[in-house]
């Protein structure tokens, strides 16, 4: 049985884990030129960024609690974290062409 301690512990993991990957996904797209290297970047950068901070969260703060297994905590703190945070930035936020930045003095000279 899992306490209700434990079961808001995975949901404060998985909402930051989501975050985390939502930021790197858009960070990705916007730093690389091509759609490949910021796929690439981020289904292999941010899940070794999410395993961290899960060692540090779970490890460190005690926030969540045992799920039995390896395999069901990476889905649960990792690779669904990290869909959603992919999903949220491909079909929610606009696209990096999309969005008008102000001058900079660098433009302007």
């Amino acid at each position: 049985m899992v306490s209700v301690a434990s079961l808001v512990g995975f949901l404060v993991i998985v909402a930051v884990h989501t975050l985390v990957a939502t930021v790197a996904a858009r960070y990705f797209r916007v730093r690389m030129k091509t759609q490949w290297g910021a796929a690439v970047f981020a289904l292999v950068a941010t899940p070794l960024v999410l395993i961290v901070s899960t060692l540090v969260l779970s490890g460190v703060l005690g926030l969540g609690g045992d799920l039995g297994d390896r395999s069901t905590v990476l889905f649960v703190v990792v690779l669904l974290p990290l869909t959603l945070g992919y999903s949220i930035d491909l079909f929610w936020l606009p696209s990096p062409e999309e969005v008008d930045l102000p001058d900079t003095q660098r433009d302007r000279r």
